[in-house]
């Protein structure tokens, strides 16, 4: 576990001591900030493996940081939030963060939350089949996407769906089971449009006509799929 490195992001000195106390002795390399602009500089400089970032820091609050991390890199974060109000979950989730945790909260279930997505991060980098569809390709390993050869810029979570997806070419996913993989645990989900959304932004991305997709077809009243026709 040694080989992972870990930047805890808060502004509250005696969690941060806990936190990084006990993932040194859990085997981490621990890197901390109090400061957004800190943090900033830590993980443009540092090899970052996962993020733990509070939402309320004195010069920026974790959605801008999170923000700012999600326009060049797809590292886990886990936001840490004081606030436990559905809006300010959802907030944290739509900027780019991957999990969140609510204060107070115990140590082991941080270090649980902690192993499940970097053993997620992991199983993507040791994907190295690039898989195709049509004019669409899809690189796991170095997490690419390219129509008609042309590179496409996707958000992490766009990225995971669509990988997901390509998967089960050809095989219908339900919401339900689209959301349990993409947010695991995450109830707050169960009722929510979000993946919706995020279908229609990946459509606008790489269909030709998003209002006809070729790609990334829905099933009424069950879910979604991606064609695995070679004629699209």
């Amino acid at each position: 576990m040694g080989q992972y490195t870990i930047l805890v992001v808060d502004d509250d000195h005696d969690i941060l001591t806990i936190i990084k106390d006990n993932l040194e002795l859990d085997g981490y390399e621990v890197f901390t900030a109090t400061f957004g602009k800190d943090a900033i500089s830590i993980f443009k400089k540092e090899s970052i493996d996962l993020l733990i970032l509070d939402l309320t820091l004195p010069d920026m609050d974790g959605i801008q940081i999170c923000r700012a991390i999600r326009t060049n890199s797809h590292v886990p974060i886990i936001m840490l939030t004081a606030k436990d109000g559905l809006s300010d979950k959802v907030l944290g989730l739509e900027s780019g963060a991957d999990d969140y945790i609510v204060k107070p909260f115990d140590y082991l279930e941080l270090a649980a939350r902690i192993k499940a997505r970097l053993r997620r991060s992991r199983s993507y980098l040791l994907a190295d089949e690039v898989l195709e569809v049509g004019n669409l390709r899809l690189n796991p390993e170095r997490r690419e996407v390219e129509v008609n050869g042309g590179r496409v810029l996707l958000t992490k979570k766009q990225f995971d769906i669509l990988s997901l997806l390509f998967k089960h070419a050809g095989k219908v996913l339900s919401r339900d089971t689209i959301k349990q993989e993409i947010w695991p645990g995450q109830t707050l989900y169960k009722w929510s449009r979000t993946l919706d959304v995020h279908i229609q932004h990946l459509r606008a991305k790489l269909e030709k006509n998003p209002e006809q997709p070729q790609y990334i077809l829905t099933v009424p009243g069950v879910g979604y799929m991606l064609s695995d026709s070679d004629s699209v």
